[in-house]
């Protein structure tokens, strides 16, 4: 039988699967808001895959409620649970390593990005860091409060690297990209810790709740046989037909 305790266990995990669900979309959702170093950081790529991780884990928790509510002997839900959480488990393994991987290409990642950027948001964020060009003055853009005119540029040593973007671009979006996939502001491989949580409760659940049924036909089996061989017994023990 099925312990309280057991039930508790799973069905505290379970919401958390519901909160990573949540977190995973509404970040998803947050995340698209104008911002020129997020939205480099983020690509809408990533941001898809997020927002589809969190509605696969949604419809997880949906799921987990449809087994829970069976009678106790009856498993099939949730032995279609524990397939969906496999779905999930793979899931989180190629978001997170999709970010991961993409987070040890940085600087020449977001050199295309910043080639790519209007010319207004390249002087924004040569403003706001004070630094011209990504790698080199060569590729600054010339405007704003900073990089007023190319001679200014060209000025700047190629030998301290603050002078230019690429360091002070790449440290947000480190600090953004690690805490995306480890760390406590979207926990990406985080989310395989509660996912795996739920399937060994419910690999438990399915268990205890078999083990009743089984005694049962155990019993019932060898009460089956008693009472041939008492009828055998009494016919003289010719065997019973």
């Amino acid at each position: 039988m099925v312990s309280k305790g057991l039930m508790a266990s799973w069905a505290f995990i379970d919401f958390l699967l519901l909160g990573a669900s949540g977190m995973s979309i509404a970040l998803s959702i947050i995340w698209r808001a104008p911002s020129i170093l997020m939205n480099m950081a983020i690509s809408s790529e990533f941001l898809t895959a997020g927002m589809v991780l969190g509605i696969m884990l949604g419809v997880t928790f949906f799921v987990s409620l449809g087994a829970v509510v069976q009678r106790n002997h009856v498993t099939i839900g949730f032995v279609i649970l524990n397939w969906f959480l496999i779905v999930d488990a793979i899931a989180v393994v190629v978001v997170g390593s999709m970010i991961w991987f993409f987070s040890l290409r940085q600087r020449e990642e977001f050199q295309k990005k910043w080639t790519a950027l209007p010319s207004q948001d390249r002087i924004t964020l040569q403003d706001e860091f004070h630094c011209c060009g990504y790698f080199t003055a060569a590729d600054a853009e010339i405007g704003g409060t900073f990089c007023q005119n190319s001679t200014f540029a060209d000025s700047l040593s190629p030998n301290v690297t603050t002078n230019f973007c690429v360091t002070k671009i790449t440290l947000f979006t480190d600090y953004t990209l690690e805490n995306t996939f480890t760390t406590v502001r979207q926990p990406i491989y985080g989310y395989m810790a509660i996912v795996l949580s739920l399937l060994i409760c419910s690999l438990c659940v399915i268990k205890k709740a078999c083990i009743v049924p089984n005694l049962i036909v155990f019993f019932s089996q060898r009460q089956e046989e008693e009472r041939f061989k008492r009828i055998d017994a009494k016919r003289g023990g010719r065997g019973f037909v």
